[in-house]
């Protein structure tokens, strides 16, 4: 055989009880030969769940229960985690068998278990009192841990009867059986968790995230409201970032979690992320309307908060064209529709940049707004436009008397200019009519601009454009 498999070890795995027994009965056959995987006929039978076979093989006393193959899996592994309870019945009954042997991984029958969600089994390994039911495998997750993760309720409330089991032993990645909990959405199992007095709901993984934090960010509102309940849960526990709990929900549209934090009172709503963006921006620029309604009813809240770029949520939802955040925005009073990014650039500039009509209308009917501001380049919204072929845009800029369509960029480019380097003559005609300036064309249709005359040699030379 390739493999290194006896004739017991293919009738074990087969199940077929009479040849095994025929086998067995020669004095010449070898119970415990493995093959090439380290795999004798016992482990085959356990894993395969012939419990005649294995009843069989354990009535010899030449028989050994806890021999590992090449992953260091015993029978005993192999049944739990196959759900074959029969052989595990049988061999615990075994005095020489080690219920905590683990294999390469550091795993456990109970872990194997509780990985397969064999509750049966791991009833069974913790009716005996030399099993450990708080070892971690390689991972440094404990059985408890796996369960909680799994939603495995039976098997989570057998572990704490237990009395020998930390509820808040964590894996190398610092996630506790409540974080497992809260990340899987399980109720239940968070329900029997909380109930301990040693639990402490806080504990935060390598990236900072709370129980809280994560049930928030997968959308558990159960799991959420049952921890916000807890006094002693902080609701501003930020992870690596600098998020909250308040931040991930606001970020993912979730207006009913985002009432259940700020009906806590002690929530922050102005806590940045690492890049200053507010639970308020984050909101802007995803364009959920509702999560804006409810933050901007808190009465701590600072609708001009800028992150680290400058920009502010009227900023990011004129950008973003959120035409309806704009407008709640816009209708408050304490809204400041002027501030400019660290660029220099006004929501009306990022408005008109990108072409958002309605956006710019809206912001155009302040009386507060300064229409002429330049970014750091010198462009202003009308030039923006004006390059970029937005003629709607330009149309509304022009309506406004304050609008000055003269002015020049760093580079000396008027919005004019800059419509005819780009061939929107559309916006041409439209700057041309504002300005009672008829451009001249020639015979072949090409528009020409006016010579440079002597008293400015410094002007570039006159460029040609064709009309389309």
């Amino acid at each position: 055989m390739r493999e290194g498999s006896t004739p017991l070890s293919w009738s074990a795995k087969g199940g077929h009880e009479a040849v095994v027994k025929m086998l067995l009965e020669r004095d010449d056959v070898s119970p415990n030969i493995a093959n090439k995987y380290g795999e004798t006929p016992l482990f085959h039978a356990a894993l395969e769940g012939h419990e005649g076979v294995v009843k069989m093989l354990l009535e010899r006393n030449d028989v050994n229960p806890d021999i590992t193959n090449d992953g260091n899996e015993t029978p005993l592994f192999a049944a739990a985690c196959e759900g074959n309870e029969g052989v595990v019945k049988m061999l615990l009954e075994r005095r020489d068998v080690n219920p905590n042997t683990a294999n390469e991984y550091i795993q456990t029958p109970l872990i194997g278990a509780a990985w397969e969600g064999r509750e049966g089994v791991a009833r069974m390994l913790l009716g005996r009192r030399d099993v450990n039911p708080d070892t971690a495998d390689e991972h440094g997750q404990t059985p408890l841990l796996i369960a909680a993760w799994k939603g495995l309720e039976g098997l989570v409330e057998m572990l704490l009867e237990r009395g020998d089991v930390n509820p808040n032993a964590a894996d190398r990645d610092s996630r506790t059986p409540l974080y497992g909990a809260a990340l899987g959405g399980h109720e239940g199992v968070l329900k029997m968790l909380l109930e301990l007095s040693d639990i402490n709901p806080n504990i935060a993984d390598n990236n900072g995230e709370t129980p809280l934090f994560i049930a928030v960010c997968e959308g558990h509102e159960g799991v959420g409201k049952m921890l916000l309940d807890r006094v002693d849960v902080n609701p501003n526990a930020a992870d690596r970032y600098s998020r909250t709990p308040l931040f991930c929900a606001a970020w993912d549209g979730n207006e009913r979690v985002v009432k259940m934090l700020l009906k806590r009172g002690d929530v922050n709503l102005n806590t940045a992320n690492k890049y200053g963006q507010t639970p308020l921006i984050a909101a802007a620029w995803e364009g959920h309307e509702g999560v804006v309604k409810v933050l901007l009813e808190g009465v701590d809240v600072n609708p001009n908060t800028a992150d680290k770029y400058g920009q502010t949520p009227l900023f990011i939802a004129a950008w973003r064209g959120r035409a309806g955040i704009v407008k709640i925005l816009l209708d408050r009073n304490d809204v400041n529709p002027d501030t400019a990014n660290d660029g220099g650039e006004t929501p009306l500039l990022r408005a008109a940049r990108g072409g958002h009509e309605g956006l710019v209308k809206m912001l155009l009917e302040r009386n507060d707004l300064n229409p002429n501001t330049a970014n750091k380049y010198g462009q202003t919204p009308l030039s923006i436009a004006a390059r970029e072929g937005h003629e709607g845009v330009v149309k509304m800029l022009l309506g406004r008397v304050d609008v000055n369509t003269d002015t020049a960029n760093l580079f000396g480019e008027t919005a004019l200019s800059q419509a005819l380097d780009h061939g929107h003559h559309a916006i041409v005609k439209l700057l041309s009519e504002h300005r009672n300036f008829n451009p001249p064309l020639d015979g072949d249709g090409l528009l020409t601009l006016p010579s440079p005359g002597p008293s400015d040699p410094d002007q570039p030379p006159s460029k040609r454009f064709r009309r389309h």
